[in-house]
């Protein structure tokens, strides 16, 4: 019997706690529950398509959100968004990963809504051991009210790609070696949520929400986890360090950036790149540690 035949075996004897892929077609409440403003969830689409699409909605009187009823440590994990259509200045959607412990870990995709015929910024930010403050601003270069796109991560023992379809915008590398604490023992939660924030998300806050065009409307569907799943909160973790070497999120082509990758990378950040803490000289005086390691001129040394 080879040896990854064995291993395969083996993650299959702790199932109970790990189980890696989510069915394709699933009912979305097969994974997911509503968290907050229940009434504003709903599940549009015929007989055949009810539970595929989850639709959130924000009036005055709340927003509303969902989340996984599991938590993932490793995988690629997203799903197709379709952003409020018109003039969503103050609106936030969202998609973010985070764990529950004290000092936890968190990955963001957070959508600015923009006033009218402005392009929508995605601001995306990453928390390792209760330390965040890393947010990065892009300028979308298309609609993404139109039509769905996918955005979600692709995170394993070495690197955390954030994408767009299948462009990387955004890469934060395992720098444990220069102190900074890696996203890798702490499962998380995949959460969606759609929400006011006019007191800083459109032009700094300057730009408030036009309730007038309430609800605002965000679609979520073709929800993404592949990836090991965790059935507890705080587990033993050591098939989940297995399963990376049998799968493929795990394997060479997404622990490393290809030519490609590191291209688009360039494109996005010498293009639409509007804000960088990397860069911010006022906020960090002395370039934190992760910085150069993370720069698009660095990729081609991986």
């Amino acid at each position: 019997m080879g040896a990854k035949m064995k291993l395969a075996l083996a993650v299959l004897c702790v199932a109970t706690l790990y189980v890696r892929v989510a069915q394709a077609g699933d009912p979305v409440w097969k994974k997911f529950y509503s968290n907050f403003g229940d009434w504003k969830v709903k599940y549009p689409g015929d007989a055949d398509t009810t539970g595929q699409v989850v639709e959130l909605q924000l009036d005055q009187s709340t927003g509303s959100g969902f989340r996984s009823k599991y938590s993932y440590l490793y995988g690629r994990l997203g799903m197709r968004i379709k952003l409020p259509a018109g003039n969503s200045a103050g609106v936030v959607t969202s998609f973010y990963l985070a764990s529950r412990y004290v000092k936890w870990c968190e990955l963001d995709f957070e959508f600015l809504g923009n006033w009218t015929h402005e392009p929508v910024l995605l601001q995306t930010n990453v928390f390792s051991e209760g330390v965040g403050n890393r947010e990065q601003r892009v300028s979308l270069w298309f609609d993404p009210s139109e039509d769905y796109h996918f955005y979600g991560v692709v995170w394993n023992q070495d690197i955390i790609k954030f994408l767009i379809d299948d462009t990387v915008i955004r890469v934060f590398k395992n720098t444990a070696n220069l102190g900074v604490p890696y996203l890798d023992y702490q499962p998380m939660y995949m959460y969606f949520s759609l929400w006011e924030a006019d007191d800083w998300a459109t032009c700094g806050g300057t730009r408030k929400v036009d309730w007038s065009a309430a609800p605002f409307s965000a679609f979520y569907t073709d929800f993404e986890t592949d990836g090991c799943e965790v059935h507890l909160d705080y587990p033993n973790l050591n098939s989940c360090y297995d399963l990376l070497y049998i799968s493929d999120y795990g394997n060479y082509t997404n622990t490393h950036l290809s030519e490609k990758e590191i291209n688009d990378l360039k494109t996005v950040q010498y293009n639409y790149l509007t804000y960088d803490y990397c860069t911010d000289v006022d906020r960090y005086p002395t370039v934190p540690p992760e910085c150069a390691s993370n720069w698009p001129q660095y990729y081609s040394g991986q």
